[in-house]
């Protein structure tokens, strides 16, 4: 933990920024008449999660007639739902 005062933080702004990128602090407070007011850190990355379902692509690939159905009814209702309508 680094507190600092305001005017520091405001000269080495970058300076911080980069001990909270290198994991050489966690937390960064600034302070403002010697108490701490703020606090500086890293956002937090976001998890990528799994699409579940048929991917995207299939769909494309359906729609410039890459994958054929032996039952073109069928074919032409899940295209359909794929919001590019019926005119394929």
């Amino acid at each position: 933990m680094t507190q600092v005062k305001m005017l520091e933080a405001k000269t080495d702004l970058s300076k911080l920024v980069k001990m909270l990128e290198t994991k050489q602090e966690e937390i960064i407070y600034l302070a403002r008449n010697g108490k701490p007011i703020a606090r500086m850190t890293l956002i937090p990355k976001k998890s990528i999660s799994k699409r579940i379902g048929i991917p995207e692509f299939s769909f494309l690939l359906r729609r410039k007639g890459y994958f054929h159905s032996n039952n073109q009814e069928a074919a032409a209702k899940s295209i359909s739902h794929t919001g590019y309508g019926e005119n394929i």
